[in-house]
């Protein structure tokens, strides 16, 4: 039988940054803390059989543990949790947010430089679109972060070719709906500048599948660049494509912190 019991939620301690949580907790929990894949993803291995404790396969990702002992996946021991890291990429075009590609295009593995400890993308950016992702070793602050109802804003510059004004951009503000999905409210200028080709700025919580390339293609506009500047309080500044930097600890504790 699986280790572990089911118990009342621990108490947490007030100030960054948050500890890891004690007593008995679900198995994807535990495995995303470890940096093995998201909750999800993980959830998905249980159901592949890939994951066993002490030899014996897990069946229900509600199986409660304590710690990681005794656990593989395809095979391997899990080692405990370290301590939580983010860092900041300017993911450059033409590379995929994914371990491997069938198509055999570059991914973001292929620019990160050797020797970094193995991260997750929060959230993905699309192929040909450059600018801020943030990578982490914790499967807890990735969940924390990619969540719609956690808040934390998305700031894009696209250079878009079209007839567009502001007005309709700010009607953005009350969301719209295109081809059936609906999408929130997005912050959206244009910046200063003649001609049909325009950069727009636009800021939005939710992030969903390529959002901010579908909304301007709804309003007429040709997309030939979309960079992310922000996520959060983390910004673009001070990268070139494919370098990665590493967010001070006190900073990474100062924005979990004021995650909702």
């Amino acid at each position: 039988m699986p280790r572990g019991s089911k118990g009342s939620s621990p108490q947490r301690r007030k100030g960054p940054p948050p500890p890891r949580e004690e007593g008995p907790q679900r198995i994807a929990k535990l495995l995303a803390r470890a940096g093995i894949a998201s909750r999800r993803e993980i959830e998905r291995m249980i159901a592949e059989g890939r994951i066993a404790l002490d030899g014996e396969t897990i069946t229900t990702p509600a199986t409660l543990l304590k710690d990681v002992a005794g656990l593989t996946v395809d095979g391997r021991p899990v080692r405990p949790a370290k301590a939580t890291r983010l860092y900041r990429f300017y993911k450059p075009q033409r590379a995929l947010t994914a371990e491997f590609d069938p198509k055999g295009r570059p991914t973001i593995y292929d620019v990160l430089p050797k020797g970094l400890p193995r991260l997750m993308p929060v959230g993905r950016l699309d192929f040909m679109t450059e600018g801020l992702l943030l990578l982490t070793n914790d499967g807890e602050l990735k969940r924390l972060l990619e969540l719609p109802k956690t808040g934390v804003v998305r700031s894009y510059r696209a250079r878009a070719f079209g007839d567009v004004t502001q007005a309709q951009l700010e009607d953005l503000s009350e969301g719209i709906t295109i081809e059936g999905v609906r999408y929130g409210s997005i912050d959206a200028n244009l910046e200063r500048g003649s001609g049909r080709n325009r950069w727009i700025e636009m800021s939005l919580t939710e992030g969903k599948n390529r959002e901010v390339r579908r909304v301007l293609e709804h309003l007429g506009m040709q997309v030939s660049r979309l960079i992310r500047t922000s996520y959060g309080p983390l910004s673009l500044e001070g990268l070139a494509p494919g370098q990665i930097e590493e967010v001070d600890a006190g900073e990474l504790a100062n924005f979990r912190s004021s995650l909702k």
